[in-house]
């Protein structure tokens, strides 16, 4: 019988990723996910597995597409501005079609900002950081416990799929602790045999992996391909959770630590008989844009909640299409809403005269 035990998110992810069958972890400490390299550092090697402390982010990056190249399960971490420096590997393993799972515990920008939690590399996980028409699937956990349980679903996602995947924490997540069960019963994916890995010519064909195309014509069949696979993604994979919109009013959309102020506000908000409810998006690309459009067929008003300037709030307006209003409210550079701060962007809205109308 499985037990909890108390754990920080860092921590806690290392050890779920040691248990969903690691390989080789690579990486370069840097704030606030330095316990991830400090924990790997002596797990890894305990479990008989690699681990090794790379000179930079971007020989990290390049190190785990060699391990991913040989069909090992590769993972590395780090924070905003050492994400920023894996982009064009992350690029690479996009377009040789390797797996791998990427973990950016998010701090406060631009620059080298500060080392306080932050939510503002979301275009840069959802875009496409890096050069090249590719996409990741990123997760966004919002406790210690779900952050566990993606690392086991990240790795399956990516060999399912030949493609990077992203899980998009925060220094809040990454640095509370909460009780985790690391053995939860984690649901299993029927995986395909990685026939495509380097794994010596002995009794079969020769693999190339590889992401430079210069004959005519391959590199744009590749894309195609690529874009074939993300669509069916788009059909697949979409994860989020949502509570009380039936006669809501008032949507907030937050994803991460971010949905927990807003469940907290939207509650308080139940309690002053304001119609309130919410939705989290699970998967932030994917991101869930039919659930949020179902839910603009009423009139009600959209508030997305962000530790950023305002980027998920471009999807929740895609989403919404101009059937409803959506507007937003967010803290920058490290800044971290309240219950109290989103409670009263809430009871405004609700005032006479304002609402959906707002």
């Amino acid at each position: 019988m499985s037990e909890k035990v108390l754990m920080c998110g860092n921590e806690a992810m290392s050890e779920a990723a040691i248990l969903a069958g690691l390989d080789a972890y690579f990486g370069y400490p840097i704030t606030p996910q330095n316990e991830v390299v400090a924990y790997m550092a002596r797990r890894m090697p305990e479990e008989g597995r690699v681990f090794l402390q790379s000179e930079s982010e971007l020989a990290a990056i390049n190190m785990v597409y060699g391990a991913a190249a040989v069909g090992a399960r590769a993972m590395t971490t780090s924070s905003s501005p050492g994400i920023s420096l894996m982009q064009e590997g992350i690029s690479y393993l996009a377009g040789a079609e390797l797996p791998a799972v990427i973990v950016n515990i998010m701090r406060g920008g631009p620059g080298l900002g500060n080392i306080a939690p932050s939510q503002s590399d979301y275009f840069q996980a959802t875009r496409g950081g890096g050069h090249g028409d590719y996409n990741m699937i990123v997760l966004g956990p919002d406790s210690v416990q779900e952050l566990a349980d993606c690392v086991h679903l990240a790795f399956d996602l990516a060999d399912d799929y030949r493609m990077p995947v992203m899980i998009l924490g925060d220094g809040i997540l990454g640095q509370m602790m909460e009780p985790v069960d690391l053995h939860k019963k984690q649901p299993r994916r029927k995986l395909p045999a990685k026939d495509w890995a380097l794994t010596g010519m002995e009794g079969r064909p020769q693999n190339i992996v590889r992401s430079l195309f210069l004959e005519d014509g391959v590199l744009e069949r590749l894309n195609e391909r690529l874009q074939e696979k993300y669509k069916r993604i788009t059909e697949k994979e979409i994860r989020y959770e949502q509570g009380q919109v039936e006669d809501a009013d008032i949507i907030l959309v937050a994803y991460g630590i971010m949905a927990r102020t807003v469940r907290s506000a939207v509650r308080q908000a139940r309690e002053l008989g304001i119609k309130a409810g919410w939705l989290r998006p699970i998967t932030l690309w994917p991101f869930p844009y039919e659930p949020l459009c179902r839910l603009a067929e009423e009139p009600r008003v959209f508030l997305a909640v962000e530790m950023s300037a305002g980027q998920m709030v471009q999807d929740v307006r895609l989403a919404v299409g101009g059937q409803s209003p959506v507007l937003f409210y967010g803290r920058m550079g490290g800044g971290v809403p309240t219950v109290e701060d989103v409670l009263d962007r809430v009871k405004k809205l609700a005032l006479p005269g304002k609402g959906k109308s707002a």
